[in-house]
């Protein structure tokens, strides 16, 4: 269950798209900011400014446009603190491959309403810690492949299967306002919360740290933070005062 939140966690996320750290208006591909030209340099970066944890995102397997596994595995190998990948993760071969290059746990979005068997298969075999869920929704209606296509399936009719399979930590990213820095729905937000009992982490239109209070207020865990710390719209690391 949540407990009270002193300081929800801003995990900073590196997008990469054509081997470049990218960031995305709506999800669109090709609608992409280039922040850095080395996805390793943009996640030592945040590094270097005390993150603990990177979200690391290969966009190209999301959108079956090609893959980025030889940068991911240098940036696992090298970056010192733990990574955790989504993008394109829709069968055991690619999680396991992953997990024995050291990432710290796989992001499954897509399989996880096509293949719901996988994360209760890989969670059985890894453990919780080691498998993540991710929905990627407009409104409440969950988005797969790369958020190109909408599933038909509501959030509500997949989190009780989730929990059932031992899923500990839910990612939630609204795609209508991903890379846009619009702020967090609230509204939405505690939807989600409503229906997620466990940790849960969001993405979406973090701009700045009232949408950290937000996080606070409504009892979210953290957020999946990019464009925001990338622009500095959100000083990072951050801190609440008051």
């Amino acid at each position: 269950m949540s407990a009270s939140l002193t300081s929800p966690l801003i995990i900073p996320c590196v997008d990469i798209q054509s081997g470049r750290a990218v960031r995305l208006y709506e999800g669109d591909p090709e609608r992409e900011t280039v922040y850095f030209e080395s996805p390793l340099d943009a996640a030592r970066h945040w590094v270097g400014r005390g993150a603990g944890l990177v979200h690391l995102v290969d966009l190209d397997a999301a959108t079956g446009r090609g893959e980025n596994r030889e940068v991911i595995r240098q940036i696992t190998g090298e970056l010192g603190v733990p990574v955790e990948v989504g993008g394109g993760i829709r069968d055991r071969d690619t999680a396991e491959e992953l997990l024995r290059a050291g990432v710290h746990r796989v992001v499954i979005g897509t399989a996880a309403v096509r293949s719901p068997q996988l994360v209760a298969d890989l969670i059985a075999a890894h453990g919780p810690e080691r498998v993540v869920v991710s929905l990627d929704a407009r409104g409440l209606e969950v988005a797969t492949h790369g958020w190109a296509q909408g599933s038909g399936v509501n959030v509500a009719e997949l989190t009780p299967g989730l929990a059932d399979a031992g899923l500990e930590l839910l990612i939630f990213t609204d795609v209508t306002r991903d890379g846009t820095l619009r702020g967090l729905n609230r509204e939405l937000m505690r939807q989600v919360r409503q229906l997620w009992i466990n940790t849960l982490i969001v993405g979406g239109g973090v701009a700045n740290v009232d949408d950290v209070r937000l996080l606070q207020e409504e009892r979210i865990e953290g957020a999946i933070v990019g464009r925001a710390i990338y622009e500095g719209t959100l000083p990072y690391p951050v801190t609440l005062e008051g």
